[in-house]
């Protein structure tokens, strides 16, 4: 079968990012600037069997710049190495604990961008991150890689831990949904998974 991977280089006057992903594993080397950044995206890379080597520098702001070109490389990673998701499971769901919190999240690699973000922090960031980029660095993804997220929270009250469950649960979620099993189809009635058209 062949490799699914993408290399995205973005460079603006905000930002220079270098994003290697491979959708079936690899090595994980990731560094942003921002460590708590760092972690949640090595947790994520982790929990959905990603390879991921991430370069990125920003304008020394306040991230925001940052965290938002991340996730447009990113999402348009894993856009071009979905390609045409002949195969794919296309849908993943799952609910992950981490101590109090409970976070619940679905996804859908249907070509059409959608989030539905619900995991309300109470601190104004973790370490130098932040938080109310995280939802906006989860927009950044859905729109460049098309695909529609739900992100819930059930449970807890600890910042560190409903983040981190957040991350973690995408992470499955995703890692569900873009499994190859043996029919060689494209899971839509249409067809197609091409941006509106599942």
């Amino acid at each position: 079968m062949t490799a699914r991977s993408a290399h995205v280089r973005r460079e603006t006057k905000e930002t220079r990012i270098d994003l290697q992903l491979a959708l079936d594993g690899g090595p994980i080397s990731i560094a942003t600037e921002v460590d708590f950044f760092d972690h949640m995206l090595g947790a994520l890379a982790t929990h959905a069997g990603l390879g991921l080597t991430l370069v990125a520098h920003g304008d020394g702001m306040d991230h925001h710049h940052l965290v938002e070109d991340v996730g447009i490389a990113l999402g348009r990673a894993i856009d071009e190495a979905l390609g045409d998701k002949t195969g794919i499971v296309r849908f993943g769901s799952i609910a992950v604990p981490l101590d109090d919190a409970l976070v619940q999240c679905a996804v859908d690699l249907s070509g059409r961008p959608y989030l539905n973000y619900d995991v309300p922090l109470s601190v104004p960031a973790l370490g130098a991150l932040p938080t109310e980029l995280i939802p906006h660095f989860f927009r950044s993804i859905v729109d460049h890689g098309k695909f529609n997220l739900h992100l819930l929270r059930w449970a807890g009250t600890n910042n560190h831990h409903l983040c981190e469950a957040a991350f973690k649960a995408f992470a499955r979620a995703f890692g569900q949904a873009k499994v190859r099993g043996a029919e060689l189809t494209v899971p839509s009635t249409k067809g197609s998974l091409t941006e509106r058209s599942a």
